[in-house]
């Protein structure tokens, strides 16, 4: 049966997609291990990180965790404002479940996407639904990346003259921020480009599908049109409630890492918050494309370049050690509670989405569970 179910070829192809995998994975672990072996330990040895980690009072150990909390919980409502339909411990299952596969493997961010889909559906949640919770989700999560060095340059006016690789990275995203929203808001509102769109979407399908010796997907053809249609009405109806929270969850996120500077003794005459801001887009825009599962290396050494070039090379250790800090309060959570959310979700799923009781068939009058009930978007 799986024979005739495989088309001819199939089993030579996958050969070659094992292997770009393997080396897709070694790649990346030879980046992680060449930025936490050989880069950071130049800028501070890790002795002298652990015994500024050992410095920090137990206040702003507790504003860290605080501030590490509302950051992972801020990604839940930002599910909930694309999907309404989600309860809030819905939204956090599929977030630290997708996580946690996107943080520990290679490429984890598709399969990621694969974990979020098999639970949305089984939560009655549609293939259009999902196709677009996904795509405007991921929009505005790229203009934050993009709009976030604009922001930093402003603020970094107010304290001292930017360098050139900020100012560059501030016109690159700001370049590539208006041409995206010019794109989507054509696509919203010209069914023409709309129409155009779609067909050098189908070409370009064809030509990726011919390369890779796949079959073009055969239901291309009107499905930007159709998310045209759908996400139009979602904007209008939930599009600042959606622009509010992924901007809260790109700042707060910003917070926890000045919260991890502070925590180590770095004052504002050392690194400026304006500088932390700075240094926290750049390398937001650094890791666009995700050579490493979530940034793992490329983030912390791209941080600790920057802030250590302002605070000096005798505040490098108290740099290090807040950028460690932040990563490990930030990254690591997700890992083991996702891994407890997929358990809940596979053996216990009446906990996250409880299955409605239908009404006794003795009795014709009663009236059925209604929908709402279910659907709601109460934690």
């Amino acid at each position: 049966m799986h024979n005739d179910q495989c088309p001819p070829g199939s089993t030579a192809t996958n050969a070659p997609r094992r292997g770009r995998r393997a080396i897709r994975g070694l790649v990346s672990a030879a980046l992680v291990a060449a930025a936490f072996g050989f880069a950071l330990p130049r800028f501070a040895s890790y002795h002298s990180v652990w015994a500024s980690l050992q410095a920090m009072t137990w206040p702003y150990a507790l504003l860290i965790g605080v501030a590490a909390a509302a950051s992972l919980a801020s990604y839940w409502f930002g599910i909930c404002a694309v999907l309404p339909s989600l309860r809030l411990r819905e939204a956090a299952t599929v977030n630290l479940s997708s996580n946690a596969v996107a943080n520990t493997l290679p490429a984890g961010g598709a399969l990621g996407m694969g974990v979020s889909w098999a639970m949305l559906s089984s939560w009655g949640v549609g293939t259009e639904e999902y196709v677009l919770y996904t795509l405007l989700s991921g929009i505005w999560n790229v203009f934050a990346k993009l709009g976030l060095p604009v922001l930093a340059l402003v603020a970094l006016l107010t304290v001292t003259r930017p360098d050139a690789v900020l100012i560059t990275s501030a016109a690159v995203g700001l370049g590539l921020l208006a041409a995206a929203a010019a794109g989507l808001g054509l696509l919203l509102h010209s069914q023409r480009f709309a129409l155009r769109a779609d067909l050098v979407l189908q070409r370009v399908a064809i030509i990726v599908c011919r390369l890779a010796r796949r079959q073009a997907p055969s239901r291309i053809a009107g499905s930007l049109t159709g998310f045209r249609s759908r996400a139009a009405g979602l904007l209008a109806a939930r599009g600042w409630w959606i622009t509010i929270t992924t901007a809260a969850a790109n700042v707060i996120l910003w917070l926890v890492l000045l919260a991890c500077l502070r925590g180590t003794g770095l004052s504002q005459a050392e690194v400026s918050w304006q500088t932390s801001l700075a240094a926290y887009a750049f390398v937001r825009l650094l890791t666009v494309l995700p050579l490493t599962p979530g940034g793992l290396g490329i983030t912390e050494l791209g941080l600790v370049g920057v802030l250590a070039a302002e605070a000096g090379p005798r505040a490098s250790a108290q740099v290090t050690a807040a950028v460690l800090l932040y990563r490990a309060v930030t990254y690591l959570p997700p890992i083991p509670l996702g891994a407890a959310a997929f358990l809940v979700w596979r053996h216990a799923p009446a906990l996250l989405h409880p299955v409605p009781v239908s009404a006794p068939s003795a009795s014709p009058s009663a009236s059925p569970e209604p929908e709402v009930a279910t659907l709601g978007n109460t934690p």
